[in-house]
């Protein structure tokens, strides 16, 4: 294991073990809104600290971009960030919903090169390392080779945040619950594309995510071999927040039920 993706691993599973420890006793916890629909909780903010922490006493000048506290540029000539969501999930896990991980994502010179996806409740951690395949719980993972879209089960998150396309986004689902054997929105867009990595889902789409939410999970699908881009099918996900993840005889495909939905803006 690479020795950054090694210390990325220390960090998730630390602040695993805070969120486990407080899922036994939810209704003592504190939580406010950030906005309407979209919440964070104290052990949001004790997970990130933990991963903070643990990253940069390793590598004291990385950047640092998560999702509580914000950014913190690298120093001395560092080009290295780490990208990170302490609790992807937060509303299910308030809900004593078990669907929900911990993601962390390591950016060097504008790629994504490690990542870690970890699921707290089922212990199941997902890692890849660019170039060098995704793993679950040291066990290599590939994506599915299923060829039908008419046969695929999809993932997808419906808009929670900003409701400016949500007769676009039904439209889309509309039309890809008929192209399918079925869709699934169970709530941690990073868990999500990790299930594309090991072919429980054949796909995913959302549109309008953070980068946060998308940075570890897209390397561990295309080190599955699926194929990751935006709703056009080209790079950019990371920076428009709108990403279809999919193994690649089905990638193509959704792009196309997706396709006759677009409007202008989505183009990205």
């Amino acid at each position: 294991m690479h020795p950054m993706l090694n210390t990325a691993v220390k960090a998730a599973r630390k602040a695993g073990a805070i969120i486990n420890r407080a899922s036994l006793d939810l209704d003592q916890l504190t939580v406010r809104s950030k906005q309407d629909r979209d919440y964070v909780s104290e052990v949001d903010q004790m997970a990130e600290r933990a991963i903070i922490e643990t990253l940069l006493g390793a590598y004291p000048n990385h950047g640092i971009l998560a999702e509580e506290s914000g950014a913190a540029e690298a120093r001395n000539g560092e080009d290295y960030e780490w990208i990170i969501d302490p609790l992807d999930g937060t509303t299910n896990f308030l809900h004593g919903l078990q669907q929900y991980s911990v993601s962390i994502a390591l950016r060097h010179k504008g790629q994504i090169t490690q990542a870690v996806v970890y699921d707290p409740a089922r212990n199941e951690l997902f890692t890849a390392s660019r170039g060098r395949g995704a793993m679950l719980n040291d066990r290599r993972i590939r994506a599915s080779k299923r060829s039908k879209l008419s046969e695929c089960l999809i993932g997808t998150g419906f808009p929670f945040r900003d409701f400016s396309f949500a007769e676009t986004y039904l439209n889309m689902f509309r039309d890809m619950m008929l192209a399918t054997s079925g869709l699934r929105r169970p709530g941690s867009a990073a868990l999500d594309l990790a299930y594309v990595a090991c072919g429980r889902y054949d796909g995913f789409w959302e549109m309008h995510l953070k980068p946060w939410d998308l940075a570890a999970g897209s390397l561990l699908a295309q080190e599955s071999g699926a194929l990751v881009g935006n709703f056009m099918g080209n790079e950019g996900f990371l920076e428009s927040g709108n990403i279809v993840a999919a193994s690649p005889k089905i990638f193509g495909q959704m792009l196309q039920v997706i396709a006759p939905h677009l409007p202008p803006e989505l183009r990205t």
